[in-house]
């Protein structure tokens, strides 16, 4: 689809093609719209498009399960790992609290009940729109003075004028590619090209030539030669962002670069080199990835020569408010509003908080309470309304689930359970503590259904069979 250069581009996803084309009516007047109906479809637009849109307006039911959120749970998680820097705004119709605060938790900005008044939705659009990413504003990507920070800047300066590889880990919204960007800067190789890469934002029959070029008429639309990252690049920084979507295939290719850094171009047998120094990231479990047959064993230890983990925000103590305190100076700055203060209860509030989503929660956050309480005190109850509460075990302590392996433990509560009520069913209550493991393993894998299914140990088809099953039973059970 072409689309007008001088207007903004905006990503619409709803299986609903009647509101699909009526906010592609009335949006595409100011903004150049696309639009798709399922995840998939969505995902192969971020994959083709040579930019990433500014702001992606979604719908949480989607198929092949319109009447759940899963969906449009695991869409927002693969828009943030394709566009990190996109805005997403949830325009859905399973509205109720939990959902629209469990998307706030994966990284939308805003969440909007369907049917929703056109004047106000193109409004909200433009206010998200006005608040421009900060993250390239920080110089080294790190507030605060923790001891998990002091660790982390020193583990970045000491592995910065290193020429060998750093693997970087941390949770989804860490800020993993800033401490990338910080290794650049602090290195020898500051003046030189630095790089990224998204791997999981290229089609898999694509990454081969994006990393290492191709010559003319090497593949079907191969017009010219073209260069690849690894040569572009040179002798600066290479950041291949989520790495653990690199396919199987290509691996030995990156690590014979790696080791000797020789490579060619698609359709040439001349042997070129490069001197880039690679960074790389994930929010996967390589280890795991590697005993599961998906990573190579020889490929993992040539990237982890040096390792950097990421701390979560909900590790940091005080320096979620001194980040909440930068966010908040630059985005009422930005809007030309005077900052809303926060009491002594909702800072000891926002330091119990477990942020599922780390910093890019934390900035959403900062971002809502700057447009409703601009030059205003954020109370208690104002701020409870932002917060997810779905994952609250991270910051009170409350203990886990018992595991098979604690047997005891679950012994007792069975007892306890079974003696406390004559109305016990079996069945219910298996089906409650499957629910609730599922729902355990959406929160960790940030909705990505894969990720589920690896963490509970079963396949994609069963998880979905399973949650169809306890759908059902939940519907046809009797008021």
């Amino acid at each position: 689809m072409t689309t007008p250069a001088s207007k903004i581009e905006l990503l619409i996803v709803d299986d609903d093609p009647l509101i699909a084309d009526a906010l592609g009516y009335f949006l595409g007047r100011e903004y150049a719209v696309t639009a798709a109906s399922t995840r998939a479809e969505a995902v192969g637009l971020l994959r083709e498009r040579k930019a990433a849109p500014a702001l992606a307006l979604i719908d949480l039911g989607l198929p092949p399960t319109p009447h759940r959120p899963d969906e449009g749970f695991a869409l927002i998680a693969d828009i943030l790992a394709h566009a990190p820097k996109t805005r997403i705004v949830v325009l859905s119709g399973q509205s109720d609290e939990l959902n629209a605060r469990h998307a706030r938790a994966l990284g939308a900005t805003e969440f909007v009940a369907k049917p929703a008044d056109p004047d106000y939705l193109r409004s909200l659009i433009r206010r998200v729109l006005s608040f421009r990413d900060t993250s390239t504003e920080i110089d080294d990507g790190l507030i605060g003075n923790s001891a998990p920070l002091q660790k982390l800047r020193a583990q970045l300066r000491q592995f910065a004028h290193s020429p060998f590889p750093v693997l970087i880990e941390g949770e989804s919204g860490s800020g993993k590619e800033l401490a990338a960007a910080a290794l650049h800067r602090l290195s020898v190789r500051a003046a030189k090209p630095c790089l990224a890469l998204n791997c999981a934002a290229i089609s898999p029959s694509l990454v081969e030539a994006t990393l290492f070029g191709h010559s003319k008429g090497a593949f079907t639309g191969a017009s010219g030669a073209c260069a690849g990252y690894f040569e572009d690049a040179s002798d600066g920084t290479l950041f291949l962002d989520e790495i653990g979507e690199l396919p199987l295939d290509l691996q030995p290719k990156l690590l014979r670069v790696l080791e000797n850094g020789e490579f060619q171009r698609i359709g040439e047998t001349q042997t070129r080199r490069s001197s880039a120094r690679i960074v790389t990231a994930t929010n996967r479990d390589l280890k795991k990835e590697v005993r599961e047959g998906r990573f190579r064993a020889d490929l993992y230890h040539r990237l982890s020569v040096f390792t950097i983990d990421i701390p979560p925000l909900r590790d940091l103590g005080d320096d979620c408010i001194h980040l909440l305190e930068h966010f908040r100076a630059i985005y009422s700055a930005q809007a030309d509003l005077p900052p809303f203060r926060l009491t002594e209860e909702t800072s000891e509030r926002l330091l119990a908080y477990g942020f599922p989503g780390n910093v890019r929660e934390l900035r959403n956050i900062a971002i809502r309470l700057t447009t409703k309480f601009a030059g205003k005190e954020v109370g208690i109850d104002d701020l409870e309304a932002e917060l997810y509460l779905g994952n609250e075990s991270l910051a009170t302590g409350v203990p886990s689930a018992p595991t098979l392996a604690n047997r005891a433990e679950l012994l007792a509560i069975a007892l306890k359970d079974i003696q406390s009520r004559h109305d016990f069913d079996l069945d219910a209550t298996l089906h409650r503590w499957e629910e609730a493991y599922i729902e355990a393993a959406q929160q960790l894998a940030h909705g990505n259904m894969s990720q589920v299914a690896r963490l509970l140990g079963v396949n994609r088809t069963t998880l979905y069979n399973r949650i169809e099953t306890l759908t059902r039973e939940q519907r046809d059970a009797p008021p």
